[in-house]
C-alpha cells in the first residue's frame, strides 16, 4: 500500500491530538509535519503524553508548512477560511475540521456566525463531512468540510426519517448532553473544576450553530421537496470528558410500528461500519450510551415510539472527538483515497470504562 503524505495544521488540541493519534497508526498514512504555534519545536508528546514511545515528532511552525498529499486543518473557527488559499495551494486534498465552510448559503453565516463569509465563492466546492451522507461525492473531492459534533450525531439520527419524508418537517425538538473536551483544550471560568464537576449546565438552549448544519443536511436528504427543514435544538453540559447523547423527538407523518422504523434504519443503515442500531427489551444497555462508544469511530442510534402519540424519540451517542471531528475526518480520507473505510479506525471501544 503506497503512503500518503499528511500534515496536521493546529495539532495541539483535543482534536488535533486524536487525529494524530489515529494517523500515527494508519497503515497507508505518512505523517510529515504537525503544527503549534505556541508549542513549535517540542515534541508533541508534551501535549500529548498518551503517544509516549508512539510518536517521535515534534511541533512545528504553520509558516514552515511544507507540500504534502493531504493537509488536515484543526484551526480555531475563522482561521482556515482567512488563509485557505495559502492552505489549498500546499496540498491537493484539504480537510478542515473547522465550522468555516461547513453551511452551504454565504447568507447563512451573518446569522450563525456573526460576520459575512470572506470567500462564499469556495463554499460550492467543499463536500460536506458526513460519509455516510456524501461518500460518492467525497470519492472524487479536492476539499471536504468536517461536520460539528453535535451535528453529526443528530444527523445521522434523523436522515433516515427526513430521506423518506417521514418525519414533520417543523417539530423536531433535540437535547445533546455533551461531555467537556467539547469546549477545546483552552482553559475557561467554565471549564474550571469546581465550576465544571458535578454540573448539569445548559449552556445553549437555543441559537447553537450546530443547528444550520442539521437543517441544511436533513432538508437536502428529503426525497421531495417540501419546506426546509427546522431543528429546535438545546445543548447541556455535563460530568463526562468525551461524548454527545442527542436525544432527538420527531413527529410522524403517518402511523409506523416499531418494527417498520427498525426496517427502516436497516435499510438505511444495514452496511455502514461505522453505524449500530442499538435496540433491546431489557438490560442496562438497551439504549445508546456515550461511554460505550468513548475512543471508537461508531455511531449508536436507538429510538423508542410513544405509545400514545405519533411522536418517535430516537437517541443516537458518538464521541464528540472521534465520530465528531478525527475520526470523521480519517473516514473521510479513506473514501478521498479509495482506502477500506475502516483503516485506522478499527478500534472497539472499552467495557467498562
Amino acid at each position: 500500500m503506497s503512503r500518503v503524505r499528511v500534515s496536521i495544521v493546529g495539532g495541539s488540541g483535543y482534536v488535533g491530538g486524536e487525529l494524530l493519534r489515529l494517523l500515527v497508526a494508519h497503515a497507508a498514512a505518512e505523517i510529515a509535519q504537525v503544527t503549534s504555534e505556541r508549542h513549535a519545536g517540542a515534541p508533541v508528546t508534551v501535549v500529548h503524553p498518551n503517544l509516549r514511545r508512539v510518536c517521535d515528532l515534534s511541533f512545528s511552525s504553520a509558516a514552515g508548512l511544507e507540500p504534502c498529499d493531504t493537509l488536515f486543518l484543526c484551526l480555531p473557527h475563522g482561521r482556515a477560511m482567512a488563509e485557505i488559499d495559502r492552505f489549498t495551494a500546499l496540498a491537493p486534498r484539504v480537510i478542515d475540521l473547522s465550522a468555516d465552510f461547513r453551511l452551504k448559503d454565504p447568507a447563512a453565516y451573518p446569522v450563525w456566525y456573526g460576520r459575512p463569509h470572506p470567500r462564499p465563492d469556495l463554499l460550492p466546492r467543499f463536500v460536506y463531512g458526513i460519509p455516510e451522507l456524501h461518500r460518492q461525492e467525497m470519492r472524487s473531492a479536492a476539499w471536504i468540510s468536517s461536520a460539528g459534533c453535535n451535528a453529526t450525531a443528530v444527523i445521522l439520527a434523523l436522515y433516515p426519517l427526513f430521506q423518506l419524508g417521514l418525519a414533520e418537517p417543523d417539530r423536531t425538538v433535540v437535547e445533546a448532553k455533551v461531555g467537556s473536551s467539547e469546549g477545546g483544550a483552552s482553559a475557561s471560568e467554565a471549564s474550571h473544576h469546581p465550576e465544571r464537576s458535578g454540573c448539569v449546565r445548559s449552556y445553549k438552549p437555543t441559537g447553537h450553530r450546530h443547528a444550520a448544519e442539521m437543517a441544511q443536511e436533513l432538508a437536502a436528504g428529503q426525497a421531495s421537496e417540501p419546506p426546509g427543514v427546522t431543528v429546535h435544538f438545546s445543548a447541556t453540559a455535563v460530568e463526562m470528558v468525551r461524548g454527545v447523547l442527542a436525544t432527538c423527538h420527531v413527529f410522524l407523518r403517518q402511523e409506523l410500528t416499531e418494527k417498520a422504523v427498525w426496517q427502516v434504519y436497516r435499510q438505511a443503515y444495514g452496511r455502514e461500519p461505522f453505524i449500530r442500531i442499538v435496540k433491546a427489551r431489557d438490560g442496562v444497555h438497551r439504549y445508546p450510551e456515550p461511554k460505550l462508544v468513548a475512543g471508537t469511530n461508531f455511531c449508536d442510534i436507538g429510538f423508542e415510539r410513544d405509545p400514545s402519540s405519533n411522536r418517535l424519540v430516537v437517541i443516537s451517542a458518538i464521541d464528540n472527538l472521534v465520530k465528531g471531528a478525527a475520526g470523521q475526518a480519517v473516514q473521510a480520507f479513506n473514501v478521498m483515497h479509495g482506502l477500506p473505510e475502516t483503516t485506522g479506525l478499527e478500534f472497539a471501544g472499552l467495557h467498562p470504562v
